[in-house]
């Protein structure tokens, strides 16, 4: 769903204003608006190309091949029109400002509700597992017990290395197609505090 920021025209301006930097394929500009939005939005390519479809039938933009790809660039008309409407295209840089801090509040709160939601999960499953583990120990004597707690401490230890080692991979391959956003860190920053939280009370119970 588009932002209120991007209504009445304000997307078509925006779009120039991007290509007066320079030619862009589609694929371009659509990055170049989730990077301004901090990642908290990523316009479809059903929002951008018939956009671009219509610049380019009132002669604001031309096209070009480059390779399998085609690129867009402003024309003389297109940059006469910008030129007119800076004032307006300094409004929409605020309004963008405002939709980015908003979007990123909006999340900072799904994250917030997440987690609570998190926290009482590891809390029951920390539990579950304590109460499994005083029924084991219960029932566990003398060497065995020894035996049974090196096992489970490289259970746990191959647990975690093969938590790091898939993250590790699913986070590089997210970098190859897209910066990892600010919110995206954020929220593995704070899974991560809360697991680590939740691990420790579990060993020290």
């Amino acid at each position: 769903m588009m932002p209120p920021v991007f209504a009445h025209g304000a997307l078509r301006l925006y779009l120039l204003a991007l290509l007066e930097t320079g030619p862009k394929h589609g694929y371009e500009l659509i990055k170049a608006l989730n990077e301004r939005f901090g990642g908290t939005y990523s316009p479809s390519a059903g929002t951008i190309y018939p956009r671009l479809g219509k610049l380019e039938e009132e002669g604001l933009v031309a096209t070009e091949s480059a390779g399998r790809r085609t690129n867009y660039h402003i024309t003389a008309a297109g940059l006469a029109e910008l030129n007119s409407r800076r004032d307006e295209l300094a409004g929409v840089e605020n309004d963008i400002s405002a939709s980015v801090r908003r979007l990123a509040d909006n999340l900072r709160e799904d994250i917030r509700s997440n987690m609570r939601g998190l926290r009482a999960d590891l809390a029951a499953t920390a539990e579950a597992a304590r109460s499994t583990a005083r029924a084991a120990d219960f029932r566990t004597a003398g060497s065995r017990r020894s035996s049974e707690g090196h096992r489970m401490l490289k259970e746990a230890e191959m647990l975690l290395q093969a938590f790091r080692d898939d993250l590790r991979v699913e986070l590089r391959l997210q970098a190859g197609r897209q910066p990892i956003s600010p919110v995206a860190l954020e929220t593995v920053k704070t899974v991560l505090d809360q697991a680590r939280i939740s691990i420790r009370n579990s060993l020290h119970s």
